[in-house]
């Protein structure tokens, strides 16, 4: 495995790449890191792409310590990739706290975005409740507590290497400024990454697991995220949670190659 790194300002972005062909790049949410994606690159490397995975500002080997963590910032981090790797165009697929950084990328640079991916995109903006709210004060201030609710994250099948995954994972969130990074990408601002779809011109496509916890209706969800778009699909993988390229990559690799048909044909 070689790691590339492309600088930005305030630090540098890890990225590794796999496979020749039109360009995928993927980018993993919140406390995570590129190994999010480690069962479904192969996949799409097996069907003819060329994938950049990223480590997303703060998180894996990419620098910590960023003055911020926006949306609109990891977006201009992965149009910074698609520069290094020859200026695409590219379709930018953003799972979690990175659904959002991939609509700024495609609505910013157009020329370089042949479409994007949001895999379990949050549309909803309302403030969660006080036990809510206190849950999450802890989740991100401790890797262990979120290790455990990454956990959560899968009420269906696990990958096989998930214990180890994890086990890697949390070790990675207990350096200096990991988990100040995980509560970065997540935290509000303005504008809000809905405020921007109507800027995409590109085809979108809104990935959801059917059973994904973080949303009482992952249907309505998906379907609310399709419907700010000017040009958009939803798709559910069945039996999935939150990371579908991580419990179905299978199910995922064949829902995202009908949509790179188009995008890399584009």
């Amino acid at each position: 495995m070689t790691v590339s790194f492309v600088g930005r300002d305030g630090g540098r972005i890890a990225y590794e790449v796999h496979g020749q062909g039109p360009l995928v790049v993927v980018s993993h949410g919140m406390g995570e890191n590129r190994g999010s994606f480690r069962h479904l690159v192969p996949l799409l490397v097996e069907a003819g792409y060329r994938v950049a995975s990223v480590d997303v500002r703060g998180h894996g080997e990419s620098s910590a310590g960023w003055p911020s963590y926006a949306p609109a910032e990891v977006g201009a981090d992965l149009l910074a990739v698609v520069r290094d790797l020859g200026g695409g165009p590219a379709t930018l697929v953003g799972s979690s706290s990175s659904a959002a950084g991939v609509v700024f990328a495609a609505a910013d640079a157009p020329d370089l975005v042949a479409g994007i991916v949001q895999v379990g995109a949050f549309v909803g903006r309302g403030k969660p409740k006080p036990a809510m709210r206190l849950a999450q004060f802890a989740v991100l201030r401790s890797p262990r507590l979120f290790g455990m609710f990454h956990r959560s994250l899968f009420p269906g099948p696990r990958p096989a290497d998930d214990v180890a995954y994890r086990k890697a994972m949390v070790a990675k969130l207990r350096e200096p400024g990991r988990m100040a990074a995980t509560r970065g990408v997540i935290a509000p601002v303005e504008p809000h990454w809905t405020a921007r779809t109507r800027a995409v011109r590109q085809p979108v496509l809104v990935l959801m697991g059917a059973k994904d916890p973080d949303f009482p209706d992952p249907g309505a969800e998906a379907r609310a995220a399709r419907r700010l778009f000017a040009t958009a699909e939803a798709r559910m993988i069945a039996d999935s949670g939150h990371y579908p390229h991580a419990d179905q990559p299978a199910a995922t690799a064949a829902v995202l190659g009908e949509f790179l048909a188009v995008t890399a044909g584009a």
